[in-house]
């Protein structure tokens, strides 16, 4: 249950001080409430009337206990959303740093769940360690010494019964634990699942698979919720164990002290005593381990970010890259990348020069976007060379480039912002004339005018819907703002789009796409057209390049590709 790092975070000491601290306090007020409470009693029942005093002194130590844990509450609510707001911030920096190579080696899905909710259970994690473990340690070896000055013998009874009730706690959580790592990574796999399913469920539907993945989908699901249910299993037999050992200890005592005054080995002062305290000296272990399994989550989702965080940087070249302009040259000498599940891609050989567009085109799954990654620096190589404005590195992940790269992707972020600062997002400093210039090109005039705020109006998550053909507008708006970008990078912008917006987007892209360097994957025939030269991709290889001419001239594996494509129309 017990991370040592998390004892290492930045203020973990501090707060672990004022907690045992109060916690000694608390445990005194426990024993000051006990023996109150008993003395109270004793002379009620010798026939005395009530004392005040002792009562006062009761209530005082209950009011004190409940004090304490609002404030130690209060101040953990305090920390944990301290601490786990730092790891939000730097997780996501890490993000923000490593950008798509670190979520190509994650998944959207995993890193969307540490984000979230496994922050969030972070928290909970710090909350109830913090408060359970400094409790455990200090106030049952209090509660114990003052029993022992009650009555030695119903002390040593409860000792002995404690060491048993760890065991038992151990051998069940140890079971409890190994199923909750499992279920964890289950999770992520689930979340992953999630993701790739909603971003493919157009392509699923237009190739008739959307059922048949969703039983997919349904039997990865039954089966997370049949593993939930085993760790609770477990869960709920360890609770049941550690709450049948403490009653049952408590029991044998309470039969032994009714004996002891049977016979009047004992006075009633110390049997009542020992009676209230004991629950007391159980009650902070129970804690524990009620909490174990709630925190197990909490546990993994800490180690599994603090590991995010730490691990090494993706490799990157310190290579200083100017603007890019029409007489450089980016060439790629047998690039090679091979993803953690054994998938390839490679040998890449090819030369880009200036402001070429260059297209790419493949089946699904041939490749397209592992070699878009690769060209953009998103992915790290394996092996291979690229000389990039005359100099020499092993992979494109170079802050100058990515610094010259407009990317569009199938479906672009749209912020929940303003329209102003989604369409600004390249260009900060631009003024609303050209924010409208921007919008007029694009043909987002409708979608302005139907704004209750005009610019001012928020889109985006939990806001303003947008159809993709509007979202691809925004996203190309923001490309027609920014005039110092000379890469740009589109990865099947209009896969999901229908024909009608797509040849209307067409007519509105092409301008954008002089004197620049385009990089565009897609499987519409209609584009070829358009492009300089042509990459074709086939089971993750580089298969054939060249000029749409020269690649329809060989009649090779480009012909047989768009023979199968001409379902579409070939929009010339």
């Amino acid at each position: 249950m017990i991370d040592r790092h998390l004892f290492q975070i930045a203020g973990a000491s501090s707060i672990a001080k004022r907690l045992a601290v109060l916690e000694v306090l608390q445990a005194f007020l426990i024993i000051g409430q006990a023996y109150a409470l008993s003395a109270v009693l004793t002379k009620l029942w010798r026939g005395y009337a009530i004392d005040w005093l002792l009562l006062l002194t009761f209530a005082l130590c209950f009011t004190g206990r409940q004090l304490i844990d609002i404030y130690n509450n209060h101040q953990l609510e305090k920390y944990s959303s301290k601490v786990t707001e730092d790891l939000r911030n730097q997780l996501l920096t890490k993000v923000f740093d490593e950008g798509q190579a670190l979520v190509q080696r994650q998944g959207t899905g995993s890193l969307i769940t540490m984000s979230l909710d496994g922050i969030e259970e972070v928290s909970q994690y710090i909350k109830l360690v913090f408060s359970k473990v400094f409790t455990l340690m200090i106030v049952p070896v209090f509660v114990f010494v003052a029993m022992l000055f009650l009555n030695w013998q119903s002390a040593l009874i409860l000792m002995i019964m404690y060491p048993l009730i760890v065991l038992f706690m151990i051998i069940l959580g140890k079971a409890a634990q190994d199923k909750a790592i499992k279920q964890f990574g289950n999770f992520q796999v689930l979340s992953n699942n999630f993701i790739d399913s909603l971003r493919g469920i157009d392509t699923l539907k237009y190739l008739g698979l959307s059922k048949r993945y969703s039983h997919s989908i349904f039997t990865l699901s039954e089966g997370f919720r049949k593993k939930t249910m085993a760790v609770l299993r477990v869960a709920m037999l360890s609770t049941f164990a550690l709450d049948f050992f403490t009653t049952l200890s408590i029991a044998i005592v309470a039969v032994y002290l009714g004996l002891a005054l049977l016979n009047g080995k004992i006075s009633l002062f110390p049997a009542l005593g020992i009676l209230i305290l004991a629950p007391e000296f159980f009650l902070p272990i129970r804690n524990f381990a009620s909490d174990f399994h709630a925190t197990l989550n909490g546990k993994n989702a800490f180690q599994r970010i603090s590991e995010l965080i730490k691990a090494p940087k993706e490799k990157s070249e310190d290579v200083a890259i100017t603007t890019w302009s029409e007489d450089d040259q980016l060439k790629v000498n047998n690039l090679r990348f091979a993803y953690p599940k054994g998938t390839e891609i490679g040998p890449i050989n090819v030369n880009l020069k200036g402001y070429e567009k260059v297209g790419i085109i493949g089946m699904s799954g041939s490749g397209k976007s592992s070699l878009i990654n690769l060209l953009s620096g998103f992915l790290t190589p394996n092996e291979g060379k690229v000389e990039i404005q005359g100099q020499e590195t092993t992979t494109l992940n170079i802050p100058d480039w990515h610094k010259q790269l407009i990317y569009i992707p199938q479906n672009p972020y749209i912020f929940t912002a303003s329209l102003r600062d989604n369409i600004k997002f390249y260009t900060p400093d631009a003024s609303d004339e050209e924010i409208k210039k921007a919008i007029d090109v694009m043909g987002l005039d409708d979608l302005l005018a139907d704004l209750p705020d005009g610019l001012d109006t928020v889109i985006g998550q939990g806001k303003r819907v947008l159809s993709g053909g509007q979202a691809q507008r925004i996203a190309l708006a923001r490309a027609f703002l920014d005039k110092q970008r000379r890469v740009m990078i589109f990865d099947e912008p209009t896969a999901h789009l229908d024909i009608e917006t797509e040849i209307d987007l067409k007519k509105r892209m092409i301008p954008l796409m002089e004197n620049r360097l385009i990089l565009f994957a897609t499987h519409r025939l209609h584009w070829l057209r358009q492009m300089d030269y042509i990459l074709v991709m086939n089971h993750g290889e580089l298969v054939e390049q060249g000029t749409y001419e020269e690649l329809d001239a060989k009649h090779g594996y480009f012909t047989q590709l768009t023979q199968e494509m001409r379902g579409e129309k070939d929009v010339k």
